[in-house]
């Protein structure tokens, strides 16, 4: 186990650190939320707040104990890998916590409703009902866009408002409704899925009341002040369009007039502002009640909010990395047969694309509680980019793994004293993490920051 990529990451979603075991409850919680999550590693003997090894003195005891508390703590029961990790003069105990396939797991001494934990960024949080439902559909192979809803039938579904949604694209008859999985057999008759109604309900929002947009502009850099506001009811695939069309209305244009014909240049890349969109509508986590999927645009940003963790099994930095699971297979479906959705898991991509060819900042990607956020920058505050000789030593250090100040000097051409220099800017800039017991440490090595909202190298 490569204990020093590990230790380069901050705690988050997969990674955790604890100076010992001295508490069984903390532990059973973290696992338990690895297991519902993501999967992830607890690191015994390193300090969680300033990421110092210190080590542990009985690393095959504490090994041992480690096992046991797991075994007997969590249901139904997990088999993590525990392994004893040379650290210098000391040790280490990694436990690497795999995705169950039995989800929900749950902490045993508090019983499935209060014991039930997800991973949020660098904390665990109890799952509510909802959640845990979506656990078990999850491991199921199952989901809830899919499900039968038997108690309706299929005059549920406003076959009307299918075929406007298809029109140019092909002719729907009543037989479509099933090939699209808007429909299912359900004891022994076709009734409406889950999906289908969300899609072309004839009672979609009385169903779902949340399953809509709300469109907001505010004023400065807060929602203190709302400027303009629309609440998006119409079906899903009409919605996306009544969002852009928002979203233009309370965006800027600039001109680029040195050009034969005068060029507009719209605030926000409309390529990555659509992507944005569709993949809120399409991911959500309809099963979620409380809160619809949220537009709000701010004199520096907008940002795009749905309903739903990621679902198990995926991070920040998978989904940057273009890997990609589909929550709503049956609205997923229909997307892309409309050509709303080119291919799996390439939205992202293109939303970075978009970006960085409009020269603003790269979109952040964030969970939030139990809700998904993607942020666009206007270019009026975009980051600085990495220039050509940053961009150099972001890559040397990626492919080493780690390198001390005099190798990424050497690698990239320039002085140990300069190196120093452009290390320390890239550090504050959150690109890059130093590893060692001290800035005289001759071992001090700096890393990539794999920081999972921002990701400043390819994939």
């Amino acid at each position: 186990m490569d204990i020093r990529s590990l230790k380069s990451a901050p705690e988050g979603k997969t990674v955790e650190f604890k100076r010992d075991a001295s508490s069984a409850g903390p532990i059973l919680r973290t696992v338990c939320a690895f297991a519902n999550t993501a999967g992830g590693t607890l690191l015994f003997g390193i300090e969680d707040r300033t990421g110092a090894v210190v080590g542990v003195p009985e690393p095959l005891d504490l090994e041992e104990r480690l096992a046991s508390i797991i075994a007997d703590g969590i249901l139904p029961r997990v088999l993590p890998d525990i392994e004893v990790v040379p650290w210098r003069s000391t040790h280490v105990v990694a436990v690497r916590v795999h995705l169950g396939p039995s989800r929900p797991y749950h902490v045993a001494s508090l019983g499935p409703e209060d014991g039930t934990f997800v991973r949020l960024g660098s904390t665990n949080r109890k799952a509510d009902a909802q959640l845990v439902a979506e656990m078990a559909r999850s491991a199921q192979g199952v989901g809830f866009d899919e499900l039968p809803v038997a108690e309706l039938g299929v005059d549920a579904i406003d076959i009307g408002t299918v075929r406007s949604a298809f029109g140019g694209v092909r002719d729907i008859r009543r037989a479509d409704l099933k090939t699209l999985r808007l429909t299912a057999t359900a004891q022994g008759r076709e009734v409406p899925t889950t999906g289908g109604l969300l899609l072309f309900g004839t009672e979609r929002l009385e169903r779902f009341p949340d399953a809509w947009v709300q469109a907001g502009r505010f004023k400065g850099a807060t929602k203190g002040s709302i400027i303009d506001s629309a609440e998006i009811t119409v079906p899903p695939v009409e919605a996306v369009d009544q969002a852009l069309a928002f979203v233009v209305r309370n965006t800027s244009l600039t001109y680029d007039v040195g050009r034969p014909r005068r060029l507009e240049i719209p605030e926000y890349p409309p390529v990555a502002v659509g992507e944005a969109i569709i993949n809120a509508i399409v991911h959500a986590d309809y099963s979620q009640t409380g809160a619809p999927i949220r537009i709000s645009i701010f004199d520096d940003r907008l940002e795009v909010e749905s309903p739903g963790m990621l679902v198990p099994g995926l991070t920040i930095a998978d989904v940057l990395g273009g890997v990609s699971k589909l929550r709503n297979r049956v609205i997923g479906r229909v997307f892309r047969e409309l050509g709303l959705i080119e291919q799996w898991g390439s939205g992202v991509a293109r939303m970075r694309e978009a970006c960085s060819a409009a020269g603003v900042a790269e979109p952040l990607l964030e969970e939030v509680g139990t809700r998904f956020r993607v942020t666009l920058y206007s270019g009026r505050v975009a980051t600085p980019g990495t220039d050509p000789v940053d961009a150099a030593a972001l890559e040397a250090l990626r492919a080493a793994g780690g390198l001390t100040t005099s190798e990424l000097a050497a690698a990239i051409g320039r002085t140990s004293r300069a190196t120093r220099t452009r290390l320390l800017r890239l550090m504050e800039r959150g690109l890059v993490v130093d590893i060692g017991s001290g800035p005289t440490d001759p071992q001090r090595r700096y890393h990539v920051a794999e920081e999972p909202g921002r990701w400043t190298g390819g994939h």
